[in-house]
């Protein structure tokens, strides 16, 4: 199916979103790793990364369901977790709608964390424009997993550097490293861009042992910088979903 025809397909429901999968588990990544979450998956993204391990939730594969923001909300109330993962996909691909959700999420009483995984294609402006001008028991909840793309990725040339400046102190830049090129690339990035947010080295899940990557991050100091392992994959199948 064509990026066109899942467009028209959208455009089929004006109200609603097109999801993947909403499911709770234990966060896998991040400095919230290991915390009973709530995740929302959304449909589209805007890259194809090589290494994508959720390429079920953009074309040429179709969207699950659509879910209304209010529907969407309703379930996350159910699981009754006071954190919420927004992922995809690319969940900031929908604009206004995106925000909606995300405004609708952070005012939910029960949530005390919201953190949304983009994927550094996607200008932040809006959202942290909206973010800034929130009470501070509203925006405080809201925090960027900003998952910048390395070489082998096959995309890096999509980033937006400009979102770095879009970052706070509670936010976090996600790096995933396939091998040393990606680990060097990493650390220019880092060294050029990086102004706010906790930096984080993710392995590629059986393309860069664990080890090799803690062994460059103690050989080049990188004091600042935090390993994040996917726990999911640990604890379960890595293949398995909804988890």
């Amino acid at each position: 199916m064509t990026r066109s025809r899942h467009h028209m397909e959208d455009r089929e429901h004006p109200d609603s979103l097109p999801m993947v999968e909403i499911f709770e588990t234990v966060e896998g990544e991040g400095s919230r790793a290991g915390f009973p979450t709530t995740f929302v998956r959304l449909f589209h993204c805007n890259l194809r990364c090589v290494w994508c391990d959720t390429p079920y939730s953009y074309a040429p594969e179709k969207p699950a369901f659509y879910m209304s923001i209010e529907e969407i909300t309703e379930k996350v109330k159910q699981f009754a977790h006071a954190h919420v993962c927004l992922t995809g996909g690319e969940p900031l691909i929908h604009g206004e709608k995106s925000l909606q959700l995300i405004e609708a999420l952070a005012r939910l009483d029960i949530t005390r964390d919201i953190h949304i995984e983009t994927n550094g294609a996607v200008d932040l402006t809006l959202f942290a424009s909206w973010r800034k001008e929130q009470p501070q028991h509203i925006g405080n909840k809201v925090r960027f997993i900003l998952d910048y793309k390395l070489p082998a990725s096959g995309e890096e040339k999509r980033m937006i550097t400009a979102n770095f400046a879009k970052l706070r102190e509670d936010d976090e830049i996600k790096f995933v490293i396939a091998g040393e090129e990606d680990f060097v690339a990493a650390m220019r990035v880092l060294g050029k861009w990086h102004q706010k947010g906790q930096p984080l080295f993710s392995p590629v899940w059986e393309g860069m042992p664990p080890e090799q990557l803690v062994e460059l991050m103690l050989k080049h100091r990188l004091s600042h910088v935090k390993l994040s392992l996917q726990l999911h994959k640990i604890i379960w199948d890595p293949d398995r979903r909804g988890v």
